[in-house]
């Protein structure tokens, strides 16, 4: 059982937001059959092909990578926490209701997470509810900052509380990076300020006191966790030092226990890293399908590395990810079809 944690959707029919209400929003622009250019204010954020809108064309490429399961979750630039709210709950009910409808016409194949507008704790609140309750996602992708407030900030705390309490999976991943002005030239935007990023949204979780006080959330951080795994001694030593700036009972790296990593770092030495110091429970497997820097196949590097054992790796590559996401049935469902096409394969003599 392979589940790639780790995979972004958009909705190929996405509504012009520009059009309608002014602003970056994006939008897609269809170049082909094939492919198409997500647009921000007239510039090309990114091309993309239909995998990124196509289910059937995702099967087949799961099929052909031996993933068993996709969580699919919104492409970043999407979130819009810059706009006016209730345009932004308009733009995120679009595309939970996509990724809803995906999950529902596909039940074994795919597993969904939702947006909300984190620009309004109650709104978030709301469509979070939504998502979990009415469209029966399985969690929730979120961006490592909000118009450059980092997630401690006292108007979200209203969030976290309703996300623990409702045992609401939380995907975070970078967006609108620190440092933008310095890291255009070279990508250094996904290579460098994407891992900075997300370092510091997992610091400011702890070292603000949230985790302590939400210390049943549960939280993956994308690409591996970026810096903040190797940055987690230095805060330990920062916390150590500077008693008058200590805000929690405990060194911050007494709170990590909750927290999850993908394991998109492309190199075994570093995911051994994970392991060592988080556990090999604490580490799922995401490929970043279907984008540029996505690891192919997915598990490539799990695959490879000697060192596991068949259980640390059936964990990492697949059950880490349904235990996480709270999932029971699609595996048993995925288990039984699997079992009735070998048994048709099996009659036929094929």
């Amino acid at each position: 059982m392979k589940v790639d944690f780790h995979t972004h959707v958009i909705p190929k029919d996405l509504p012009d937001f520009a059009e309608k209400y002014g602003g970056k929003w994006p939008t897609l622009e269809q170049t082909c059959a094939c492919g198409a250019n997500i647009m921000v204010e007239g510039n090309v954020f990114r091309e993309v092909t239909d995998q990124v809108w196509d289910p059937q064309k995702r099967i087949q490429d799961m099929d052909r990578e031996g993933v068993d399961i996709q969580v699919l979750s919104p492409v970043p630039v999407t979130f819009s926490y810059w706009a006016n709210a209730n345009a932004a709950v308009e733009m995120a009910k679009v595309q939970n209701d996509f990724i809803a409808k995906t999950v529902k016409e596909n039940p074994s194949r795919f597993v969904g997470l939702g947006t909300v507008p984190m620009q309004d704790s109650k709104a978030a609140i709301k469509e979070m509810d939504r998502c979990m309750h009415e469209l029966h996602l399985n969690g929730i992708e979120i961006g490592t900052n909000v118009n450059g407030e980092n997630l401690d900030a006292p108007q979200f705390l209203d969030f976290f509380e309703k996300a623990e309490e409702w045992n609401v999976p939380l995907f975070i991943h970078p967006w609108e990076t620190m440092a933008k002005e310095r890291t255009p030239r070279h990508n250094f935007m996904y290579t460098v300020g994407m891992p900075s990023e997300t370092a510091l949204a997992a610091a400011s979780l702890i070292w603000s006191g949230v985790i302590e006080k939400y210390p049943n959330l549960k939280i993956c951080f994308a690409h591996g966790g970026g810096s903040f795994p190797y940055i987690l001694p230095r805060l330990d030593r920062g916390w150590e030092v500077w008693p008058h700036l200590r805000l929690t009972t405990h060194p911050p790296s007494h709170y990590v226990q909750n927290f999850y990593f993908d394991s998109l770092n492309y190199d075994p030495l570093n995911i051994n890293y994970l392991i060592d110091r988080f556990g090999h429970d604490r580490v799922m497997m995401g490929s970043d399908y279907p984008f540029l820097l996505r690891e192919m196949p997915p598990g490539k590097v799990i695959d490879e590395m000697e060192n596991l054992t068949e259980e640390q790796k059936r964990k990492i590559l697949g059950e880490n990810a349904l235990r996480f996401l709270n999932v029971k049935e699609k595996r048993r469902n995925h288990d039984t079809k699997s079992s009735d096409s070998r048994g048709e394969t099996a009659k036929s003599g094929t």
